[in-house]
């Protein structure tokens, strides 16, 4: 079976690829543990994050966001000891401030699914690359995800911040036509 490149790294990131990577993901749950993986990412590789997933869930209340914008400067502390997650203090103020932005964004819109989504009119933009040096790393509805965000008051959410994030969460297809995810999604 053909898979992307990237997925042969190793098994963790195989198995993301296989199951996870790509799939439509409508749950506001998951749609912000992403917001904060994607985020907590910036300047390191994603298996990283991946081998850090679980402790990630475990230190952030299972990325209950109601839960997260309570956070308070003891509880950052915690979380700045605490070797499961990435301990960079602008990332984890940053999934906190998230939280409360999140909150404010599903007031607004009903669910973060529904706001989130208007980025590709409501389905997944289905790309057809023959190669990985033909994914761009943004475009401009990353762009303007980017912008929209940050005007909300949300951080580490750059425009390849972004377009990551999409990807991850099917926004877009961007698994190669010679894989045999892109049929299936």
């Amino acid at each position: 079976m053909e898979k992307c490149a990237w997925a042969l790294a190793s098994p963790l990131e195989e198995q993301y690829h296989d199951f996870e990577w790509g799939v439509a993901v409508h749950d506001d749950r998951l749609l912000f543990e992403f917001l904060v993986l994607e985020g907590a990412q910036a300047g390191l590789s994603w298996s990283t994050i991946l081998k850090k997933r679980a402790g990630y869930k475990k230190a952030f209340d299972d990325f209950d966001a109601e839960i997260m914008a309570g956070y308070d400067a003891i509880k950052i502390d915690e979380l700045l000891a605490n070797p499961d997650i990435v301990r960079n203090r602008l990332k984890v103020q940053a999934a906190v401030g998230n939280a409360q932005a999140f909150l404010k964004v599903r007031q607004e819109f009903g669910t973060f699914d529904d706001y989130i989504w208007q980025f590709v009119d409501g389905r997944p933009v289905r790309n057809a690359w023959k190669s990985a040096v033909e994914i761009p790393v943004t475009t401009p509805a990353s762009d303007l995800m980017s912008k929209d965000l940050k005007r909300r008051g949300f951080k580490f959410v750059g425009s390849t911040i972004c377009y990551a994030y999409m990807q991850a969460v099917g926004m877009v297809n961007d698994h190669t036509v010679d894989c045999f995810r892109y049929g299936q999604l």
